[in-house]
């Protein structure tokens, strides 16, 4: 696929003083059922503003969590030894994934990781669709594990040392029969709360489903914000006037 033209790239970036540290990569985590095309504009944005970028597919739906880590995420992280710093960008079951291997893995050159609709505490629609024959034999055993009894409550809050954390949850659906099955905001597939985890530097919620969050402009922006200065721009809220001062 040809590479995007500069100005598609300059829509998506932001001023020059998020520029990359040279030695810093970045590496892009796809969620369940995803491949590395999800994180194709994450990928040339984080390129352009000077990050070692590795957005790499991985065979989502047909290993366990654990597994995953184990051969793919593992050999990855390693190779990577050699990096000023390495930062995370995750889609879905991709930060679970990370925390999986953060469980009982340090990497000494972590620098900060986003997270975009991670279900951190599980997600309530895999409780209601996990016995169903066609959501087992479309998302494998790790779909399987992303209730909210299965492994991503198990592994605990962000580890202390392990880097800034920020999360971006989404609060539109697009699915009206999903959304009925969960409980609060949500963005389709995870909750707003669900999202949450203790232990984060910062958290944000857009306006955006779950599938459309990691292609939003805005929410790429905050991506680069975030790497940059270890925070997201909050927009500014309007105090409610006083009428006993008016």
């Amino acid at each position: 696929m040809p590479r995007l033209p500069s100005l598609f790239l300059l829509l998506f970036s932001v001023a020059a003083s998020a520029r990359a540290v040279p030695g810093e990569t970045v590496i892009l985590l796809h969620g369940l059922g995803r491949t590395h095309w999800s994180f194709y504009r994450v990928e040339q944005v984080l390129r352009a503003d000077g990050y070692h970028v590795i957005n790499l597919s991985y065979p989502s739906r047909e290993q366990s969590i654990e597994t995953l880590v184990n051969d793919f995420l593992g050999p990855l992280i390693a190779a990577q030894s050699s990096a000023t710093r390495l930062h995370f960008v995750t889609h879905s079951m991709g930060g679970i994934i990370l925390r999986c291997y953060l469980r009982n893995h340090r990497i000494p050159n972590l620098g900060k990781v986003v997270m975009l609709a991670p279900p951190n505490a599980g997600s309530e629609l895999a409780d209601f669709l996990k016995s169903s024959w066609l959501y087992r034999t479309v998302n494998g055993p790790a779909g399987q594990q992303l209730g909210t009894t299965g492994l991503p409550a198990s592994l605990g809050p962000w580890p202390a040392g392990a880097g800034e954390l920020g999360i971006i949850a989404g609060d539109v659906s697009l699915n009206p029969f999903f959304a009925a099955t969960l409980s609060g905001p949500n963005d389709g597939k995870v909750t707003v709360e669900s999202a949450r985890l203790a232990g984060m530097q910062d958290f944000l919620i857009m306006h955006s489903s779950h599938t459309w969050l990691v292609w939003r402009s805005t929410v790429i922006a905050q991506i680069q914000t975030f790497l940059h200065s270890g925070h997201f721009t909050h927009p500014r809220i309007r105090p409610t006037p006083d009428p006993l001062r008016a």
